[in-house]
């Protein structure tokens, strides 16, 4: 999904910043391998980070050494988009919304897979488990492609996962959606409930994706930068493919999306700091 959204808006970011604008993918080392590429990048714009919230958000309180501080070491440009986590089952499970899921998981254990240790639907599930005392019990994978994978087979019972990466098995019905983890429903599935809706609070998990760029960058290129990001995600065919995919656009200015990062950055880090949480 992260790709999608960056080649969904790379074409018309760059016909609003008059130069090509290219998608490189730098994967690794939960973004660590990224980040530092963007840290290590001239501080004039040319180079910007296309990430979720996790290689900025949580990897500063999953790892104990990491090699750069995302709230000191980089400069926030715009976010991009919200997308906020759906939990998901099997189709033959009895569910058939949040209710339903929390009092079975009340009486019985109930599998949750993840797609990694630290990773969003690893440390929704925690939120989710603190907020209702179920019994949830977290199933690593080695990403999300094989945890989903594993719900559909039916040899896990749930998945908190993203939108994009979910929607296209929701309507082939090969999942079957239980729950939004956020503050609203989402507009492609207004008929599934929120968590806050049924009075669990403290679930909300968002994996924003947004953009960054070097430390020391010049603000007027800053300037020149979230401009064409807000510009780029209000043309019409871009808001709409974005739409259509699950991910729902979301621009800001610089500093709303540091104290965004900040913000999440202390919650996840205390979600991490309280289950014991390490990286695989």
């Amino acid at each position: 999904p992260v790709d999608f959204v960056a080649r969904s808006i790379s074409e018309t970011l760059g016909k609003e910043l008059g130069q090509t604008v290219i998608v490189e993918n730098k994967p690794g080392a939960n973004g660590i391998i990224a980040a530092e590429y963007v840290i290590k990048s001239p501080p004039d714009g040319s180079v910007i980070w296309f990430t979720s919230a996790g290689a900025v958000a949580i990897n500063p309180g999953l790892y104990p050494k990491l090699p750069y501080n995302p709230i000191k070491d980089l400069a926030p440009i715009s976010l991009v988009s919200r997308n906020d986590e759906l939990l998901v089952v099997n189709p033959a499970n009895p569910a058939t919304g949040p209710k339903d899921f929390v009092a079975n998981a009340m009486k019985q254990r109930t599998t949750m897979a993840s797609s990694g240790m630290g990773s969003v639907p690893h440390l929704a599930s925690a939120l989710l488990g603190d907020a209702t005392k179920a019994q949830l019990v977290d199933v690593p994978y080695k990403g999300a492609a094989p945890a989903i994978t594993d719900v559909m087979a039916g040899h896990v019972d749930a998945f908190f996962g993203d939108v994009p990466g979910l929607i296209n098995n929701i309507r082939a019905g090969k999942l079957k959606p239980i729950a939004m983890a956020a503050d609203n429903r989402h507009p492609l599935l207004p008929e599934i409930k929120t968590f806050k809706e049924i009075g669990i609070e403290g679930v909300d998990s968002d994996n924003w994706y947004a953009l960054f760029t070097a430390k020391d960058t010049p603000a007027a290129e800053i300037t020149r930068l979230n401009q064409a990001v807000i510009r780029t995600l209000n043309t019409d065919s871009v808001k709409q493919r974005l739409l259509d995919s699950g991910t729902l656009p979301a621009s800001s200015s610089p500093q709303q999306l540091g104290e965004l990062l900040k913000k999440d950055t202390d919650k996840w880090a205390r979600v991490i700091r309280e289950k014991n949480i390490k990286p695989d």
